[in-house]
């Protein structure tokens, strides 16, 4: 049994440092993951060879299989979805899920880890590609979060601060929102999970992480403004802000990003608008707040497809997320004009690890037997982190 965590680097702290305790130095992405080599046949095979193995797999494995794609995946890999969504619809499927024996996810491996706390001990949750993780997620690990929440108790009615963690965060993050009260939150539903938690009392202040663009377009979009805001630097002191400043905001939001949504410019923007007039620029709250604030729509991958869907024949839509999905859009919208915004188009890497050789291996494994990449969470962290998970699902 394997599973997606391999490893954590621990903190190398000089001797003669005078805070020890302090998680910083430790490298930035600290979690590895191990994803042997494939056997030779499957690094040789043609494209050709490698789709029919993958349908004869799932010819016969019929049921006992179902085949979860993100939107951010390559075509080659949406093709053999039984399901594709972004990823609040695809936890939802995966909690409903009971008939499957296997659960394949094609995404990466926070992903697999929400669908492993949220299906049953009889379902067995599967990552092709054990390396397919996510910057955003690795930019916040449990002991920087528990030394943020420490610190801030040195000086603040901790009984009033409520944790919200992006769904793009590790099962052991989700499990300490779930221990202080909080929640999972997803781009589709950030707002609703906000607004629960300043409900709670008219003193609740707001540690959001680990994405900081998607928390501060979600505060603007509830009325805050910069002044209630301060970002939390897990390499500074203090998160590099004062005790005042702190003790003033109402959210404190840690410096997190998305590699490929934080490319988004202005620039891109203006650039569109110049060529097309009377486009519509349609944006992910992954982008920077000075994107946001001047696109036409901003949405969550679910509102992107919906907003391009419903669209009239013949209009223009430069988009800000992710090229697959982008390039999706245009090929099954082909009435419309659908662009990325960015003339680099950068995919996300790590969900490009998906390809067809690891997932015609994993379901060729199944067919004999042989059980790969599979992810586990251990009981305790599963136990809280479903807390925090079917807290947001409740509250959707």
């Amino acid at each position: 049994m394997v599973s997606g965590l391999i490893a954590d680097i621990p903190a190398e702290v000089p001797d003669n440092s005078a805070d020890k305790l302090r998680p910083t130095n430790k490298v930035r992405f600290n979690m590895f993951r191990m994803q042997k080599p494939l056997p030779a046949y499957f690094n040789e095979a043609e494209d050709s060879e490698l789709i029919n193995s993958i349908k004869k797999s799932k010819e016969i494995l019929g049921n006992s299989l179902y085949i979860l794609g993100h939107h951010y995946q390559r075509d080659e890999i949406i093709q053999f979805a039984d399901a594709r969504g972004d990823s609040l619809a695809l936890s939802r499927l995966a909690a409903q899920q009971t008939e499957a024996k296997y659960i394949v996810f094609c995404g990466v491996h926070f992903m697999a880890e929400a669908a492993d706390i949220l299906t049953s001990e009889s379902q067995t949750v599967i990552l092709p590609d054990l390396n397919a993780g996510c910057s955003m997620a690795d930019m916040a690990n449990i002991d920087e979060v528990t030394f943020c929440w420490d610190t801030l108790g040195n000086f603040i009615d901790m009984d009033n601060v409520v944790p919200i963690t992006y769904m793009n965060s590790a099962a052991n993050l989700k499990a300490f929102v779930g221990k202080n009260n909080g929640s999972v939150c997803t781009s589709s539903n950030a707002k609703a999970i906000v607004t629960w938690a300043l409900n709670k009392s008219q003193s609740t202040k707001i540690l959001f992480f680990p994405d900081q663009h998607l928390g501060r377009n979600t505060a603007f979009d509830l009325g805050f403004g910069k002044k209630d805001m301060v970002v939390w630097d897990p390499h500074e002191e203090l998160g590099g802000n004062d005790k005042e400043a702190i003790e003033d905001a109402t959210f404190i939001l840690w410096k997190g990003h998305c590699s490929i949504h934080q490319r988004f410019d202005i620039k891109h923007v203006e650039q569109f608008r110049k060529d097309y007039p009377k486009g519509l620029v349609v944006v992910h709250p992954e982008c920077s707040h000075e994107v946001v604030e001047i696109a036409d729509l901003v949405g969550s991958t679910d509102f992107i497809i919906k907003t391009v869907k419903n669209g009239n024949p013949g209009d223009v839509f430069g988009v800000g997320t992710e090229i697959h999905l982008v390039n999706r859009l245009a090929s099954e919208n082909s009435d419309k004009t659908v662009i990325s915004l960015d003339p680099l188009i950068c995919p996300c890497a790590t969900m490009f690890r998906i390809d067809l050789k690891h997932l015609a291996w994993i379901l060729d494994s199944l067919v004999k037997g042989e059980v790969k990449n599979r992810v586990t969470v251990e009981p305790t962290t599963a136990e809280f982190a479903k807390r925090a998970l079917d807290r947001m699902l409740e509250i959707v």
